[in-house]
């Protein structure tokens, strides 16, 4: 256990580093942080030093508890200077938690006019998360085997490449690919007419599909279709695989059955709404298949920007984005969700269990990438959407519980658990906030935007006794 003690240790001492640099570059909100610093980066550095005389060893128990640590120690750390800064407790946790989850609802109005180190500070949490989120994934969950979660590996090079096969490889080539991206992301939004802070803060928020933005008009505050299909082409590269990019670098393969299905089923998604909106009325064409691609694709990778109202276009077009809120990204990006790899294995697992209710004796193999999936990968799926289900079940029913309309419940539990960022309705839509809310249904979206960033088997493994009693 030092090791899991050390390692949220260090992770205090970062953001108190980066507490430190926020100070620095903004006088405005200088004290904030850079009290925010010394007290954070005290407290990490206690840590640290207290698990470091005891020896570092992580067994692969302990990586299920330094999971399930490391993502809360940040949302703490993230909100210190939050509080600070005069927000109420739980309202501070709430905005830090959506941050560094990449979850992207917000509390906060009147961002227009806010001081700069803390929209930055926000986009940081966000940058963090996204690449915290992907590392996780490459280095633990696979090794937890999270609800077929091993099966990330297949995306990305053969084994034998050496210095892909270790997580630590991996860490390093998807880091270099992460802010590859976001620097070519900046530079873009800044060619279309972005001032340098506003590309930055976007570009740190887009790839990690976080979606927190400068101004309370989302990203629509910028009414440039040349800067809004480029978030859509941003927002679209952070939902899938990172993997898949190095494999492309390195070996020029660009065929993956999870990108195929990712793709296409926004390019149906997209044509469907966009045919709506012109069949309708409601909008000309081209503007229908700009506006419809972008919040599409921000709702799909759980990005959470908005250009306009959506739950104005009609009630087909809000039940069309409520089915792809549950959606997600790629397996290996920094979007949240189900998980594209999750809905392929499980329908092509459904599909089998039919056709041997007609054929008995037909010897069906559950493929993926080529290769044949192993039962325990698919009762890892299984058991995923069956906790998916009762969570979200259970947190809307809490929330309705609390005082809520059904789509305010439905939309925010469910918004929740993916780590999308806006639900639907007047409340929490795209043209609303979370601020509202009691501060009880707030703790309860905290859980639930914490249990969506766990894969949630993950938290649910740490409630076993046997867990504790194997430790």
């Amino acid at each position: 256990m030092n090791s899991v003690v050390f390692v949220n240790g260090v992770i205090m001492l970062f953001f108190a580093a980066l507490m430190a640099v926020d100070a620095l570059l903004f006088p405005a909100t200088m004290q904030i942080f850079g009290v925010s610093a010394l007290v954070v980066g005290t407290l990490g550095l206690c840590l640290a030093i207290a698990a470091s005389g005891a020896g570092l060893n992580v067994r692969r128990l302990h990586t299920f508890i330094l999971t399930a640590t490391v993502w809360l120690t940040a949302a703490l750390a993230g909100a210190v200077p939050l509080y600070l800064w005069q927000m109420a407790p739980v309202d501070a946790f709430f905005e830090s938690m959506s941050g560094i989850t990449t979850t992207g609802s917000t509390v906060l109005s009147g961002l227009d006019t806010m001081p700069r180190g803390i929209l930055l500070w926000r986009a940081i949490l966000q940058g963090l998360g996204g690449v915290g989120f992907i590392v996780t994934g490459i280095a633990l969950l696979p090794m937890m085997r999270v609800g077929g979660m091993q099966l990330f590996r297949t995306e990305s090079s053969d084994k034998g490449e050496k210095e892909l096969t270790s997580a630590a490889g991996f860490a390093t080539a998807t880091l270099w690919v992460y802010l590859a991206l976001i620097g070519l992301c900046a530079m873009t939004y800044m060619v279309g007419g972005m001032n340098t802070f506003d590309a930055v803060v976007h570009a740190l928020t887009t790839l990690s599909t976080g979606g927190y933005s400068n101004y309370d008009s989302s990203f629509g505050h910028f009414q440039s279709p040349f800067l809004q299909w480029s978030g859509t082409l941003f927002m679209l590269c952070g939902g899938l695989p990172f993997a898949w990019y190095i494999r492309v670098i390195r070996q020029g393969r660009f065929f993956s059955e999870q990108v195929v299905a990712f793709l296409a089923g926004l390019a149906v998604a997209i044509a469907v709404i966009a045919g709506w909106l012109v069949i309708n009325n409601i909008m000309a064409p081209l503007d229908a298949l700009r506006l419809t691609a972008f919040n599409v694709v921000s709702v799909v990778t759980t990005t959470g920007y908005a250009t306009t109202d959506y739950t104005v276009w009609g009630p087909f077009a809000v039940a069309m984005f409520m089915v792809l809120t549950a959606i997600g990204g790629c397996t290996g990006s920094t979007a949240g969700g189900a998980k594209v790899m999750r809905w392929l294995i499980f329908a092509r697992s459904l599909k089998s269990m039919v056709i041997r209710v007609h054929q008995p004796n037909a010897v069906i193999t559950t493929r993926y990438e080529g290769r044949a999936v192993e039962w325990d990968v698919t009762a890892g799926v299984i058991s995923f959407f069956s906790f998916y289900f009762w969570t979200f079940a259970a947190l809307a029913g809490a929330l309705s519980f609390l005082g809520l309309d059904f789509n305010t419940a439905v939309s925010g539990a469910l918004t929740a658990l993916a780590n999308v960022g806006p639900g639907v309705g007047t409340i929490i839509g795209p043209a609303g906030n979370f601020a509202s809310l009691s501060d009880p249904a707030k703790a309860l979206l905290i859980f639930g935007m914490y249990l969506g960033r766990l894969e949630m088997l993950t938290f649910f493994v740490l409630l076993a006794p046997r867990f504790w009693k194997e430790l």
